[in-house]
């Protein structure tokens, strides 16, 4: 049996826990390496004991989020698609859609590049920055710029690739972009004394290096997936299977920049000293997010794959253990950064003002803790069925349709800093309500009991049969 053949067993035969976790935990260190490398800028950036870079990361990682959702829409669509193709058994559409996605990316990376080079001062300006943090902004901004089209290719790559069945391969990739620039952040930022810039710096090198990784793996021998020109296409087949779910993942992280952006608008309103503590308390909150997220994407290919293959109860079974761990790990972070906010606010701001603002918001924000496992894994067994209505619904509603109706609500009726933080929990304990009622709907529509035609055997006693 070669490496290909073992992941696809691995999908379809292996134990249920041992099939979950196989695929998860690649995917939780991933996400925690993704925060260590979100966190690490502020952190280094925070020693410099200048608030106001602290407040010019804060308010450019919208922008960012921006072009890591266009790595989302080819990741998320891509490996939604890719791995239902891989449960059909049609690898030669799989490697078809890799390619595309490559190309594709590619492409808007360097048209996104481009215009950031040149609009790089009214984009600060429209992320909120004050003429005080406009020029740190702008720095930061411009230099991290370079990086988009390796930033791309990283964020989708590292997900389409777990959907072949190589999540380690996938994990290697991210830990490795990221350790690159945690390791370089202190040497550029503080030793050299580069400040912001040092920064940006070290977030350019990291996202090359991790996309460099990627395209030696796809240029092996030991994957199903392509890069190469000749599989490229933009057949409707392809381009639109990645879409469907594509533009409602990327459509997600969109409104989840735009949020950010507003609220630190609505922040600015109380000074700089907010934004920068709510700035602080978001990486705090990713702490649990990115785990939380590492379960839900971890486990679509595995779901996907399942119902590309037709392997009803084995979805179930999947997504019942993936929903038992999630739940127990959300509990268990929540009470963790609730407990521990103090410290880690600390760690990252010691201006009295900003700290007591990082405080009160870190505390805030995981009230969302207890449903986010739910709604990620919600999120992901939606996409994993290729369903593209229910997922735009739930991509509109978290932070669009639903956060701006309670941001407007909180804002206008209470008018403190503290009530327009816990818009987002609130809006958190909507949407996981909404995401539970939408995959209900999604699946018992798209896979209706007929559809069911595996695990009636002995998992050995169907490989016999093939």
């Amino acid at each position: 049996m070669n490496i290909n053949e073992k992941s696809i067993a691995l999908f379809r035969d292996a134990p249920v826990p041992k099939a979950v976790f196989s695929n998860i935990i690649p995917s939780i260190i991933s996400m925690l390496m993704v925060m260590l490398y979100n966190v690490a800028d502020t952190v280094f950036i925070g020693q410099t004991k200048d608030a106001l870079m602290v407040t010019a990361v804060s308010l450019a990682t919208p922008v960012f989020l921006l072009f890591m959702a266009i790595g989302m829409l080819f990741g998320i669509g891509g490996t939604s698609f890719i791995s239902r193709r891989l449960g059909e058994g049609d690898h030669h559409t799989a490697r078809r859609a890799s390619s595309f996605c490559f190309w594709a990316g590619t492409a808007v990376g360097i048209i996104s590049l481009i215009g950031i080079m040149i609009f790089a001062e009214p984009v600060a300006r429209g992320v909120g920055a004050s003429d005080e943090s406009l020029y740190y902004t702008k720095q930061y901004l411009t230099i991290v710029a370079f990086g988009i089209p390796f930033l791309i290719v990283s964020n989708a790559f590292s997900n389409i690739i777990r959907a072949e069945g190589h999540p380690k391969v996938a994990m290697t990739g991210m830990i490795v972009g990221n350790l690159v620039n945690i390791l370089l952040d202190p040497v550029l930022i503080l030793w050299l004394g580069w400040n912001v810039a040092g920064a940006a710096i070290a977030t350019v090198l990291g996202n090359v290096v991790s996309a460099a990784f990627y395209l030696v793996h796809l240029c092996g021998k030991k994957t199903m997936l392509s890069i190469r020109l000749k599989h490229f296409t933009m057949q409707k087949t392809v381009s639109l299977g990645v879409f469907a779910i594509g533009i409602p993942a990327a459509l997600n992280s969109v409104l989840m920049s735009t949020s950010n952006i507003v609220i630190n608008k609505v922040m600015a309103n109380y000074g700089d000293m907010a934004v920068a503590g709510l700035g602080v308390a978001m990486k705090v909150n990713t702490i649990a997010v990115m785990l939380l997220i590492g379960i839900g994407v971890g486990v679509q290919p595995l779901l996907g794959f399942c119902f590309g293959a037709k392997l009803r109860k084995r979805y179930l079974s999947v997504l019942r253990f993936t929903l038992i761990v999630a739940f127990i790990t959300s509990i268990i972070m929540t009470v963790v950064c609730y407990v521990f906010a103090g410290p880690l606010v600390r760690f990252i701001l010691e201006e009295p003002a900003a700290y007591d603002y990082g405080f009160t918001f870190s505390r805030v924000y995981i009230l969302s803790g207890p449903v986010l496992g739910i709604l990620f894994v919600m999120i992901n067994a939606i996409q994993s069925t290729g369903a593209m209505l229910p997922s735009l619904i739930l991509s509109i509603s978290r932070q669009g349709i639903i956060y701006y109706p309670m941001l407007i609500i909180f804002t206008t009726f209470f008018d403190t800093a503290k009530m327009a933080a816990m818009t987002q929990p609130v809006t958190d304990y909507i949407a996981a309500a909404l995401a539970v009622i939408l995959f209900i709907f999604t699946f018992r529509k798209y896979f209706p009991k007929s559809r069911d035609i595996g695990l009636q055997t002995d998992p050995s006693e169907r490989i016999t049969e093939e």
